[in-house]
């Protein structure tokens, strides 16, 4: 977390950023699910107690998810440092590169899909909350779009180091189904 904050640090970006904006996310909207036990404001109790635990799961998995994104981008700083000496060494690194690319864009795609989830529980709870927690609401929801979209900017941003065109295209779907995801709240 530290290190996203840190503008001297170049390991951590958007795409661990993301992550822990729908980690948060998922943390505010879970508080807020559970402060609406009790109170019938739309759903029943056991519902709003689970939505929460889904949460309080994808919490988790996010700020695994916020590492994996920081090591995926190593994992193309390695390969780009690969030597490229030879047409051999040449070759050798380009499928570093491409492999690494792939993971890169993979790994925002997973926490990207994560947060979409964590939006259409957004729209579950629309209008079934308490509404003193308001404010939480609409800060997970934000957080949450952010996530969403962020992740599927990530995913683009690696596409021109993917030359396998079946990959790329599967990628860029995904980095396309998020984008329209965010627009559902």
């Amino acid at each position: 977390m530290e290190k996203i904050m840190d503008s001297r640090d170049t390991t951590v970006g958007g795409g661990s950023a993301s992550a822990v904006a729908g980690a948060m996310a998922a943390g505010l909207i879970g508080m807020v699910s559970r402060l609406s036990t009790g109170k019938n404001f739309g759903l029943p109790d056991e519902r709003y107690l689970e939505i929460a635990d889904e949460l309080d799961g994808y919490v988790e998995l996010l700020k695994k998810g916020a590492v994996e994104d920081t090591l995926s981008y190593l994992g193309i700083k390695n390969a780009f440092a690969l030597p490229k000496s030879s047409e051999e060494e040449k070759a050798l690194r380009r499928a570093a590169v491409e492999e690494a690319a792939v993971r890169a864009a993979a790994v925002p795609l997973e926490n990207g899909c994560i947060a979409e989830k964590i939006l259409n529980l957004c729209v579950e709870l629309d209008g079934r909350y308490n509404t003193a927690a308001r404010s939480d609401m609409e800060a997970g929801i934000m957080l949450a779009k952010m996530a969403v979209i962020d992740t599927a900017l990530n995913i683009e941003a690696n596409l021109p180091l993917i030359k396998s065109s079946e990959k790329n295209a599967e990628l860029a779907a995904g980095a396309a189904k998020l984008k329209k995801a965010a627009a559902i709240i």
